[in-house]
């Protein structure tokens, strides 16, 4: 039988469904250990996390486990991206008002000027032992383009070690599967939004079938702030290389991965990195699929689409 648990985490909601033997088998409570660890480590919406302390410039903060595993992998991305997908925008997150300090209005181009002075993933290290040491005191982490993810992984790694076959775990629109839908008898059926909702009712542009992969998807057609002196609306995603929030013709980024961490990664990464250069990378990336979607000079909505995501979208229902 499938056991359905629901809740809010990590400043969303999450909807999980798992299969079990007996009615006994319900691990919200796992579920729920497994959100407060990841926030106790990197939500810096929570003053005591040791992403909090270490950003306010703490230094007898010894790292955990958690912390570390999304660090290295931020170096890796950060390096694979030349740079585009940057942890270290902390303070240009909160500036701009999409973080969790008052956000700073009618920002100046000298006051960006002066944050990116201290920002930057090469500027930042940690030692052996579990010490973060920064060139500049000032200099903040957010790890909002990952941690989501590697909750929704940690969720899948304990559903492992229970046993459990067939799973999706479903956190703000990240998701991570396990064998199929055993009450449907097929693989997992996932939507993507459209990124141009033109109506009250939630439209979708294109359905999925997902099996032990994980999808994640980035976009700005949501998530803004209105300066409330000039009326400039700002998109979410900043790029690491300007200090600003992005101006493009992409859209939204769906990415398909082995895990939810490096698919919620790279989709972050494909919405600052330069059209060309993103699927360039693609090309690199054997283990990554992603689906793009823009709009041209005229615009037209586009699509690029990697083959192995072409061959998940489905045709028929």
């Amino acid at each position: 039988m499938m056991l359905k648990n629901s809740g809010y985490a990590l400043g969303t909601t999450y909807n999980i469904q798992y299969e079990i033997q007996n009615a006994q088998e319900d691990y919200q409570q796992d579920i729920e250990n497994v959100f407060h660890d990841v926030n106790k480590s990197m939500s810096a919406y929570i003053p005591t996390s040791d992403i909090s302390r270490i950003n306010r410039g703490e230094k007898d903060v010894i790292i955990d486990k958690y912390f570390r595993v999304v660090y290295d992998f931020s170096r890796e991305v950060y390096q694979k991206t030349d740079g585009f997908f940057d942890p270290s925008v902390g303070a240009l997150v909160n500036a701009w008002g999409f973080g969790p300090e008052k956000p700073i209005n009618n920002l100046t181009n000298q006051q960006v000027d002066s944050i990116m002075a201290f920002t930057g993933f090469d500027k930042v290290r940690i030692s052996n032992e579990g010490k973060v040491y920064k060139e500049h005191p000032s200099l903040t982490f957010d790890f909002n383009a990952l941690g989501k993810g590697y909750a929704i992984d940690l969720i899948g790694e304990m559903f492992d070690k229970k046993g459990i076959k067939n799973y999706i775990i479903e956190v703000g629109g990240e998701i991570l599967t396990k064998g199929k839908n055993t009450k449907k008898v097929k693989k997992w059926t996932v939507a993507i939004d459209s990124p141009v909702q033109e109506s009250e009712e939630r439209q979708y542009i294109e359905f999925i079938t997902l099996e032990n992969k994980a999808m994640a998807t980035s976009g700005n057609y949501r998530k803004y702030r209105v300066d409330p002196e000039t009326g400039d609306h700002y998109v979410h995603i900043l790029n690491a290389k300007t200090g600003y929030p992005m101006k493009n013709n992409v859209l939204s980024v769906s990415v398909i991965a082995d895990n939810c961490m490096k698919a919620d990664a790279y989709a972050t990464a494909f919405m600052v990195m330069p059209y060309e250069k993103t699927k360039k990378l693609l090309s690199e990336l054997k283990d990554v699929d992603a689906y793009i979607v823009s709009k041209d000079q005229y615009g037209n909505i586009q699509k690029y689409t990697t083959n192995g995501f072409q061959n998940l979208i489905m045709t028929e229902f």
